[in-house]
């Protein structure tokens, strides 16, 4: 499990866009990273816009805002043409990323057990340090505890 003051895993996946996003590109600025379990489901939804609605007060902060799920590329392509998402999306499905940020975790819903990604952010600083790590986030609330972080 991955705390504040560890070194965030390094990643290389490919973004929204097609290019390849790596932790060292984003070296200088402070990296909210967010798992979420699908695109274009209510929870996650929620979240991506109250990110997008706050956007400008995390660039104010030098932070840059990175969200991640197993979805592939087409469908965050989709989700973020959709509801007008202004930052990166990030697709691993092949779930390395998830799991080194040890987000790929059994869940129960009505009774049932299964594999899934648990909601989680992580502030990085902008020389790679965990400064904080949010697990199963409640998406209400949760960008101004964010904003009060960084």
């Amino acid at each position: 499990m991955l705390k504040p003051g560890d070194k965030a895993p390094d990643f290389k996946l490919t973004a929204d866009d097609g290019n390849e996003v790596s932790l060292k590109d984003l070296k200088g600025k402070k990296v909210i990273l967010y798992f979420y379990p699908k695109d274009d489901t209510s929870g996650c939804t929620k979240q991506a816009c109250d990110f997008r609605d706050n956007i400008k007060l995390f660039e104010k902060k030098n932070a840059v805002i990175i969200g991640v799920s197993k979805d592939n590329t087409k469908s965050h392509v989709k989700f973020k043409n959709k509801f007008d998402l202004p930052f990166t999306l990030l697709s691993d499905e092949h779930f390395d990323m998830l799991k080194a940020y040890d987000v790929w975790q059994e869940k129960s819903m009505y009774g049932k057990k299964y594999m899934g990604i648990v909601r989680t952010t992580f502030i990085i600083s902008e020389n790679g340090i965990i400064k904080e790590v949010y697990n199963k986030v409640n998406v209400e609330g949760h960008i101004n505890e964010i904003l009060s972080k960084i």
